[in-house]
């Protein structure tokens, strides 16, 4: 199956309309099962992210779940979970902005990745992190930026939302955010030495020219969210599947 592109509106806001819902103790057994020695190898820790209920171009409802529950459906137990993430698009006077994920990652391992990129989370609850709409995916991202790529907010500028691609196997939820800096590549390249997170090996710069050629060498080593998001931002060509 291939992933599914919903096309959003610039006001899209994120909403907590419900509870976690309760499993009952085989389902619960189950998910330890999966999670206990990946979280045990890997160091993960199980903290909440936003999973969608129902999604529309300027709203999406839904609740916050257990990481847990979501590496337990990435390997493969349906828990009807629809993770939601943000991922940037940066584009930079070198290029568009790649980054290589860890090999020992739960998620899309090794591949390029359009950096920043992570799950939504209750840290933007607060009210540095709300307007009177709801959830700002936007801030999510920030967040993302300064933790894995040692960039203030205002480092970028011009955002604009690009789409939600839905993966097929883990119903994960990409929402796809534009970016662009002034910043240069060695600029760039010493702030992602000062990030917190250890969460990029490599950085690369692809100019606009080269991406079809790039895309094509690395097949299989580019998230497939990428190609989306390149497309939908007109660098790929016609706005929407790749």
């Amino acid at each position: 199956m291939q992933p599914r592109f919903h096309p959003v509106l610039p006001s899209l806001r994120y909403h907590v309309t419900r509870e976690m819902p309760a499993l009952d103790a085989a389902t619960e057994a189950a998910i330890d099962a999966i999670w206990t020695p990946r979280a045990e190898a890997g160091g993960l820790w199980n903290g909440r992210v936003f999973s969608a209920d129902r999604i529309a171009p300027a709203r999406i409802d839904g609740h916050w779940t257990e990481y847990r529950r979501v590496v337990a459906q990435m390997h493969g137990l349906p828990l009807g979970l629809r993770p939601a993430a943000v991922g940037g698009l940066i584009v930079a006077p070198d290029g568009v902005v790649f980054a290589r994920r860890p090999a020992a990652a739960i998620y899309q391992p090794g591949q390029w990745q359009l950096p920043p990129a992570g799950s939504i989370d209750p840290g933007c609850r607060d009210e540095a992190c709300r307007d009177a709409g709801g959830i700002d995916p936007l801030r999510q991202l920030h967040a993302e930026l300064l933790e894995e790529l040692g960039l203030p907010p205002a480092a970028v500028t011009a955002p604009r939302l690009l789409g939600l691609v839905e993966h097929a196997a883990s119903h994960v939820l990409d929402l796809g955010i534009a970016l662009a800096t002034s910043l240069p590549a060695d600029a760039l390249r010493a702030a992602h030495a000062t990030a917190r997170d250890a969460e990029y090996a490599a950085l690369r710069f692809v100019k606009v020219r080269d991406l079809p050629a790039f895309l094509e060498a690395e097949a299989g080593q580019v998230t497939v969210q990428a190609a989306f998001f390149l497309r939908a931002a007109g660098l790929l060509g016609e706005t929407g599947q790749p």
